[in-house]
């Protein structure tokens, strides 16, 4: 009785590493990591789009010429979604899931949706340039790739705007 307790509890699902993503994304050996320092105004664009409060002072980024990478993590439903985003050229060039821990939703690892992302931009307000499809059942892991897209665009436009 107490294994079916259980049952609704699924493991972390690893698609890749942070340091394979990282060096396949600049094609080169891993280049160190650098800390961004987060300001107040930094924070409070983060909280914007989370729409939830964000309680970290710093991230961590890979950059070479102008190219970043960022590994961030935010909320599916009930656990986190770590995901890889490649930017060049202030636009994304790849989004992956990582490592997936929810139940259910793990669709949005797929490259018929992550490749949605492709080349988009960040509007003048904050939002990406495109729309992005939902996927029926992964709402909320489709709400957390997007959210944490424009996170990444808007942290690598500090950096490069």
């Amino acid at each position: 009785m107490l294994l079916a307790s259980f049952a609704h509890v699924k493991a972390a699902s690893v698609y890749q590493t942070s340091d394979e993503f990282i060096s396949q994304a600049f094609n080169a050996a891993m280049p160190k990591a650098k800390v961004y320092w987060l300001e107040d105004e930094d924070k409070q664009v983060i909280e914007e789009i989370l729409a939830h409060r964000f309680n970290k002072m710093r991230l961590r980024y890979w950059q070479q010429a102008d190219e970043t990478v960022w590994i961030m993590e935010e909320i599916g439903k009930e656990s986190p979604i770590t995901v890889g985003i490649h930017i060049k050229q202030q636009a994304i060039v790849k989004t992956k899931v990582l490592v997936y821990r929810e139940s259910r939703g793990d669709e949005v690892r797929h490259d018929f949706f992550t490749d949605q992302f492709k080349m988009a931009r960040l509007t003048s307000d904050r939002q990406l340039d495109r729309h992005i499809d939902g996927i029926t059942g992964a709402t909320l892991s489709v709400r957390a790739l997007t959210k944490l897209s424009r996170i990444a665009l808007y942290l690598d436009s500090k950096l490069h705007g």
